[in-house]
């Protein structure tokens, strides 16, 4: 996406919520990225800005791995490809035909390789918060990979999530420290078409639901 104008008709200002609307609306999963290098003052820019992502006990429990290195890149590629071959053996018929038509990832294309971990055991946070529910580590480095995604969009960059591969193997291509938990493999790089409509909804795969349908109560 292209930064987007949010400022108020009436007085001219912008509005913080229309502007977090805005970005919300047009945050998209890419998959298609073209070919020109994200500067790596916006790298750095984006990283630091995962600082401000909410976790348990203030323990900051994400760790970014950037992938630089070619072989490594291509190994992830290969991998990813024969995972998401596999899985499209669960499905048939029309569904295992819009399935083989997705792209579902941009490894090979994406300028940026991003490899994220959460740490079980971080120092900072003194263990605040975790000794019932210890999983809230991942959950708050999924918050700062939401944080890096929405910080990215809103500035024209695109971010891709991949989940079809094992964790597994990509903790020992990258020879990673085993007290540390693959949450994410995401690509990063400028969309080559920017869109509110998720592609997985152009596409007819899934459209969105109803938001009313996932509140209930008691």
């Amino acid at each position: 996406m292209t930064s987007v104008d949010v400022s108020t008709p009436d007085d001219g200002r912008t509005s913080p919520a229309c502007a977090l609307e805005t970005l919300l609306e047009w945050r998209r999963d890419v998959r298609h990225f073209q070919r020109r290098p994200v500067p790596e003052a916006e790298m750095e820019q984006l990283f630091a800005l995962t600082r401000f992502a909410p976790s348990v006990g203030n323990a900051q429990p994400w760790r970014f791995v950037r992938v630089r290195n070619p072989d490594l890149r291509v190994a992830l590629a290969r991998h990813v490809d024969e995972t998401a071959m596999e899985a499209g053996q669960a499905y048939e018929g029309e569904c295992q035909a819009l399935y083989n038509a997705l792209k579902l990832h941009g490894v090979r294309e994406a300028p940026e390789i991003v490899a994220v971990y959460s740490d079980e055991r971080p120092s900072a946070g003194h263990g605040l918060g975790i000794r019932t529910m210890p999983e809230a580590l991942r959950y708050s480095t999924v918050l700062a990979i939401h944080t890096l995604w929405l910080a990215a969009s809103s500035r024209g960059i695109g971010l891709g999530w991949i989940s079809i591969l094992e964790a597994a193997v990509v903790n020992q291509l990258l020879c990673t420290p085993p007290e540390w938990h693959f949450v994410a493999l995401l690509c990063i790089g400028y969309p080559e078409e920017p869109s509110d409509r998720p592609e997985l909804d152009r596409r007819g795969w899934q459209a969105r639901e109803c938001w009313q349908d996932r509140v209930s109560e008691r």
